[in-house]
């Protein structure tokens, strides 16, 4: 079977109702959304969270406020002025490890355990 493409290009052209975005309209403007969303969300946050950090969080029961988290994206702003790869993050009885480079937290860790735990491959620390 033999199918003329001239004859859906001119179906494409009828303005008879309102017209279907193309394939490629459809992904750009998909692509846009996800593009605004991910800006927002960095706006929000300017962080994100491994896996790891994620479960740390959950398994410790640490809820973060919006203020906690622009101390914590201020602190890596600070750090990555000082040139830091890899930072720990005080703050309010909590402990973070980031990656400066990728704006990840890595790990989170709660008073409990702070006083059993040793911070390894980490080259700053700040005080948030």
């Amino acid at each position: 079977m033999v199918i003329n493409n001239n004859y859906f290009n001119k179906i494409g052209d009828i303005k008879s109702g309102p017209s279907m975005p193309s394939r490629r309209e459809s992904a750009n403007a998909s692509g846009d959304f996800e593009k605004v969303l991910q800006e927002k969300i960095s706006q929000n946050s300017g962080l994100k969270f491994s896996k790891h950090a994620e479960l740390r969080l959950q398994t410790r029961n640490i809820k973060l406020s919006n203020t906690q988290m622009e101390k914590i994206n201020d602190a890596v702003n600070k750090a990555e002025v000082k040139g830091v790869k890899d930072t720990l993050v005080l703050m309010d009885s909590l402990a973070f490890v980031v990656n400066v480079k990728n704006r990840t937290v890595i790990t989170a860790v709660s008073s409990n355990e702070l006083k059993e735990n040793v911070f390894t491959n980490i080259d700053g620390a700040v005080f948030a």
